[in-house]
């Protein structure tokens, strides 16, 4: 598998080859993962009112015995309209899902494969819109011809992030933020090069 080098005009000028070490990776890392951060992103703000915390019921509805009647404590109890709720959703609850170290740079290095076998892996020397204009950066990204794109820098200047930042196709990040999630999440992958001999050391 390979990744495109691209020139300053982002037309293809070579190809990388990847470490062989990004290749022969059981996908269920990559699932692991996805699934750890979409579970961490869950607002768990869905909270219903038991018995003991909705309001009132605090008289016995009638006699014990003698009116034929079930039973009843309390009007809030869960059998009653307006009572509280049984087994209802609870916001203490942990969605986290711990996953490994190595299983997430196994799960980034099979979605870096994955875009590689896509021809989706673009490796650039810099990527930076140095008039911080969004036409700029449109007409970058329209030169790569790709649906959507995520960008990874390893520093990102401020100019680049404001051209980027209304156009809702590309997402920018630095080389700290890469993860196998993001990786996944977009159709293609532009790295600049000090970023992807990074990637490429720790892999071997």
């Amino acid at each position: 598998m390979s990744a495109i080098v691209l020139n300053e005009k982002m037309e293809k000028a070579s190809e990388l080859a990847l470490p062989e070490s990004f290749s022969g990776i059981n996908p269920h890392n990559l699932y692991l993962y996805v699934k750890s951060a979409q579970a961490a992103m869950r607002a768990n703000s869905s909270k219903a009112l038991t018995r003991a915390e909705v309001r009132g019921g605090g008289k016995k509805p009638w006699a014990q015995k003698g009116g034929g009647r079930a039973r009843a404590g309390s009007r809030r109890s869960p059998v009653f309209v307006g009572g509280g709720k049984a087994f209802g959703p609870n916001n203490n609850r942990n969605y986290d899902l711990k996953v490994n170290k190595k299983q997430k740079k196994l799960a980034l290095n099979f979605a870096l494969n994955e875009h590689a076998q896509n021809g989706t892996l673009f490796i650039v020397d810099n990527f930076e819109v140095a008039s911080g204009k969004t036409k700029d950066a449109n007409a970058m990204f329209k030169a790569l011809n790709q649906r959507d794109v995520l960008i990874v820098k390893s520093i990102l200047d401020e100019k680049t992030f404001l051209a980027f930042e209304n156009l809702s196709q590309t997402y920018v990040v630095e080389a700290n933020e890469l993860n196998a999630y993001l990786a996944a999440n977009y159709r293609s992958l532009v790295i600049e090069k000090a970023v992807w001999e990074n990637l490429v050391g720790e892999a071997k």
